[in-house]
């Protein structure tokens, strides 16, 4: 019989910071964001402004249906949304912060695609600075949220 090995069940192979490239892209699966996606947020959330799940009251101030969470739409760019945090996972150390601008509202029914690419890639001593530009379209191909996210990650 063959020893168990848990090595052998990852997803993708292991990689270091010297592995990785600027412009490398990491694209998370589409998700569609549904009524109860948005009121599950908004629970965790403790958001309960009615913009977020009053139709009528979303309708008389100019939106089309209530309006999903910004920072639930920032969630889909979390690393592990995508295979990034499969590749670098023996190596990463923190999520050393973020930044996030919102171009379109989201509403329920809304396919999200969500991309994190390298745009930089900095050794310290003993790490790495790993930026990323994290991108959210819509199935209109509309960019509904852009930013940055920087990771440190052991050399």
């Amino acid at each position: 019989m063959t020893e168990f090995d848990p090595a052998k069940h990852t997803v993708v192979p292991s990689r270091t910071f010297a592995d990785l490239w600027v412009g490398e892209v990491f694209n998370a699966p589409s998700r569609t964001v549904t009524d109860a996606h948005a009121a599950a947020f908004q629970t965790v959330s403790a958001d309960n402004h009615p913009i977020h799940y009053d139709a009528v009251y979303a309708r008389a101030h100019g939106h089309p249906a209530p309006v999903v969470h910004g920072l639930q739409v920032l969630a889909f760019t979390a690393p592990g949304a995508t295979l990034f945090p499969q590749y670098i996972g023996d190596v990463f150390v923190a999520f050393a912060g973020l930044t996030a601008e919102f171009h379109k509202e989201v509403n329920a029914g809304d396919t999200l695609y969500p991309s994190l690419t390298v745009i930089g890639l900095e050794p310290q001593d003993g790490t790495g600075i790993v930026t990323t530009r994290a991108t959210v379209h819509n199935q209109r191909g509309e960019l509904v949220l852009s930013g940055e996210h920087r990771y440190v990650l052991k050399l």
